[in-house]
């Protein structure tokens, strides 16, 4: 059964918003996270430009990670304490449980979470779930 462009449009966006509302994506599931080939990675919303191949690492998390973006006024970074609720017990005992959510600085798209214990010289690690972004190779003829 084919669906109207109009109709096909809205699972999309359903689709995209289910995937960026849930925090819960398990490691070593996604599509770029041994990805190592030269290129770009972009926002699957809105096509923005964030990482390149350059900064990205193989950190062990399971997740995509890097150690910079590539342009910091392309993301934006937030506080996220959502991994404990409303546990402030929690919070006041296991501080390192606060994390810094990185969303797409264009359309707001939940992007993943970066830790203060990546590899030089930002000392920063970027982990972003696959799904939120799309890889364009520098060499659009090697598959990987």
């Amino acid at each position: 059964m084919l669906l109207k462009k109009k109709e096909q449009k809205g699972n999309l966006f359903e689709s995209i918003i289910k995937i960026f509302q849930s925090p819960y994506f398990r490691a070593f599931t996604g599509k770029y996270n041994k990805t190592t080939e030269a290129g770009l990675y972009t926002c699957v919303v809105c096509n923005e430009t964030l990482f390149t191949s350059e900064t990205k690492f193989d950190s062990g998390c399971g997740w995509p990670a890097f150690n910079d973006v590539i342009d910091q006024k392309k993301v934006k970074l937030t506080t996220d304490t959502s991994n404990v609720g409303a546990n402030l017990l929690l919070l006041i005992t296991n501080p390192g449980m606060i994390r810094t959510e990185v969303q797409c600085g264009k359309c707001d798209a939940h992007l993943g979470h970066v830790f203060k214990d990546g590899p030089p010289p930002t000392g920063r690690r970027f982990c972003i779930n696959s799904a939120s972004m799309n890889f364009h190779p520098l060499n659009p003829n090697t598959n990987e």
